[in-house]
């Protein structure tokens, strides 16, 4: 009878009565095929995979706030007030440790491994109580949220850095990132703005960079702290510069023999200053406060909370830069739910074995790797019979990814997919993307293959990470979501481009309790940043679409991302290889779905024939722009001009090509001013700029 009735609900047919009379027709044999066609039915409707419950009507993702300024928000609000928090106990990263220990019941906390190693956590109190030792030796040492207050931290991602940023915010003190990436002039620049008298250093080497910048010009460093053995040549250098060396084991000692009370911050104290390598001139230190970072934190929460809750069983994989605040926001997310945060050894070639090794569920990512990962994914399926069963798999699995169905245990996800999610641990069951755009045929791609909960967000550091997000649920590529429900964002005029608001495109602006209070010591940079009504303007040019998610089209100035997350400024370049003797006009192109450069070089055509003949190289113009031996010859001397005027690595172009005819006024090229018309550029050498990254690929 149960199973009768399960049939009836079903409605696999109308009428029960009418079933036994049409099976009492059939011979037996008919009669036990359709009681196991029966069956395999029933079995199929009760076990097939269902759609996440999406957290609002996904055709309607933000509405319009009644301010007259066509400002949107997030339908996951529930009135025009942004979101500043979500938990009560947990309003400053202060107090999402401690909440982190009582929801963990002091579970493991922190995690690392040495090599072909399993790992080794610390729990949620060893990692307060360390926090507070070190917070305790900076005060000792004259420290205080009254004066000294910034604390550099010079690191690789490791439990040691991120117990160094909470000892800051346990005695109120504010955290000041360092990265290599800076380069040694630029983090002297910082140490000086910031009044660092403190950094705490991974390597011995990092510690020879910071006296290099101090070296004789009467800097602010006073003592430096360092994770690893560093030897007498060090200490006696550091000495002649006035900075004293200590061992971060030392340096704990002290503070556990001198151990000061806890000063915990208010929500609106500044937390730290995140310095932005910008483009152009020098890195600007974004403020921000405890409030800015948890209501970003609160944001993701929020969006994530029906249907993918962080807890206590989940694992972070730590490997994305925490001098960024994308990695920082993540974990904040973690420590809030007493969970664990694994980190990489410090390179990324071993990136993979940690992985298998940590088996982590959480895994933010860039464009970057997921370039690497798709390409890898389609270099295994080198014949035309894999071809076919890979991109008849992915259409069954976006197919399910259409109805909102997100799995990993369907036949596909074990006849083609098993490796691929087996690669990153196996148990990954969220992922985030963010930094740079991603490419919407990887993103659906690897969203299918992955068979996890994979958002795609945008933002910059000035709106601490986000401004929006993708939705559970919405598994379409090519936006970046409705706005978070901690911020407003709006599409302001930008009438030279053509972008109006009132067409519902414009420059995307930004207001909430996440937007930085402005930049260090630059009155000047602030005010340009954020306007008179709050707006921060992020300089990036957005569209709505009609379901209220929010789709990045243009950058408003002539600065870019590459698919790493670099900041490009193109004229700064061009500018430089311009001082190249056979170029008479160049283009430097980047796309931000790429991790590097490429450039359109114009020859001088009464120079590059006396310049190639010098290499023994001899032809007419046309000639030498076809000549590989040329455009190599070109594209050297161009490298070497950009490594003689200190062009990082990411900022030289990986390769070029030669066009003879000159960009002009009369070809569109050029402005009456003879500015370069970049789009019209874009346009016009598409076809060269494909083939240079096809190229480039393979």
């Amino acid at each position: 009878m149960q199973a009768q009735e399960i049939l009836r609900q079903l409605r696999i047919i109308p009428e029960l009565d009418d079933l036994r009379q049409y099976v009492r027709s059939f011979p037996t044999n008919a009669l036990m095929g359709m009681g196991a066609f029966a069956a395999i039915t029933t079995y199929w409707f009760a076990s097939r995979p269902k759609a996440l419950k999406a957290p609002c009507d996904l055709d309607l993702q933000s509405v319009e706030i009644p301010d007259g300024e066509r400002a949107r928000r997030s339908t996951l609000n529930d009135s025009d007030e942004l979101l500043t928090h979500y938990y009560s106990d947990g309003r400053t990263m202060y107090e999402v440790l401690q909440r982190g220990i009582r929801v963990s019941n002091d579970g493991p906390c922190l995690g690392s491994r040495k090599p072909n190693q399993p790992y080794e956590w610390q729990s949620y109190r060893e990692v307060a109580d360390r926090a507070e030792h070190i917070g305790s030796a900076l005060v000792h040492r004259g420290h205080a949220h009254t004066g000294d207050k910034y604390i550099g931290i010079f690191s690789q991602n490791r439990p040691e850095w991120t117990i160094s940023e909470l000892a800051c915010y346990t005695y109120s003190l504010v955290a000041v990132p360092l990265y290599d990436t800076l380069g040694a002039e630029a983090i002297g620049y910082v140490i000086d703005k910031a009044a660092i008298s403190t950094v705490i250093c991974d390597i011995p080497e990092k510690a020879r960079m910071i006296l290099d910048c101090v070296g004789g010009k009467g800097r602010t460093i006073k003592t430096i702290v360092l994770m690893e053995a560093f030897d007498d040549e060090l200490v006696a250098r550091a000495k002649e510069c006035g900075v004293e060396i200590l061992s971060l084991k030392e340096f704990e000692a002290l503070g556990k023999a001198n151990l000061k009370k806890p000063v915990p911050p208010k929500p609106e104290d500044l937390a730290l200053i995140c310095f932005t390598s910008g483009t152009t001139g020098d890195p600007k230190g974004a403020m921000l406060t405890h409030g800015n970072v948890i209501s970003n934190t609160a944001a993701f929460i929020k969006i994530t909370e029906i249907n993918c809750m962080v807890g206590l069983n989940d694992i972070h994989v730590s490997y994305l830069p925490l001098a960024h605040m994308f990695e920082r926001v993540v974990q904040c997310v973690v420590l809030t739910h007493g969970a664990r945060i694994g980190y990489f050894q410090g390179d990324i070639r071993l990136l993979m074995d940690d992985l298998k090794t940590l088996r982590p569920t959480i895994f933010p990512v860039v464009p970057r790797l997921l370039n690497r990962m798709f390409d890898k994914v389609f270099s295994q399926a080198n014949t035309p019979l894999k071809k076919w069963l890979l991109d008849f798999a992915f259409r069954r699995k976006e197919a399910d990814l259409k109805c909102g169905v997100v799995r990993t245990d369907s036949m596909w996800d074990k006849l083609i997919f098993r490796k691929v999610q087996a690669s990153l641990g196996g148990r990954v069951r969220l992922m985030i993307t963010g930094a740079a755009p991603v490419s919407p045929t990887i993103l659906t791609f690897l969203r299918a293959a992955l068979g996890c909960q994979f958002y795609e967000g945008y933002g910059q550091t000035e709106c601490t990470a986000g401004c929006t997000m993708s939705l559970p649920g919405d598994w379409t590529a090519g936006h970046v979501g409705p706005p978070l429900p901690c911020n407003a964002v709006k599409l302001a005029d930008v009438s030279e481009m053509n972008y109006l608001a009132a067409n519902g495109e414009g420059e995307v602006c930004v207001k909430g309790p996440n937007v930085f209070l402005g930049y260090l010591k630059d009155p000047e940079k602030t005010a340009e940043a954020i306007d008179q009504d709050g707006w921060l303007h992020t300089g990036d040019i957005g569209k709505w679409l009609p379901n209220g998610t929010l789709k990045i089209t243009d950058r408003k100035k002539h600065i870019f991302k590459l698919a790493q997350g670099e900041y490009i400024a193109p004229e700064k370049i061009e500018t430089v290889y311009n001082l190249c003797d056979p170029v008479a006009q160049i283009f430097v192109h980047g796309d931000s779905l790429q991790a590097c450069l490429v450039g359109i070089v114009v020859p001088d055509p009464d120079f590059l024939p006396i310049w190639i003949k010098k290499k023994g190289i001899e032809g007419s113009y046309s000639e030498l722009c076809k000549s590989k031996e040329v455009k190599d010859a070109i594209l050297q001397d161009l490298l070497r001009l950009g490594k003689e005027a200190g062009l990082k690595s990411f900022e030289q172009v990986r390769d070029i090509t030669l066009h003879p005819e000159m960009f002009s006024v009369q070809n569109g090229l050029l402005t009456p001013t003879l500015k370069a018309k970049r789009a019209e550029l874009r346009q016009r050498f598409r076809e060269h700029i494909d083939e240079l990254y096809a190229k480039i690929k393979m």
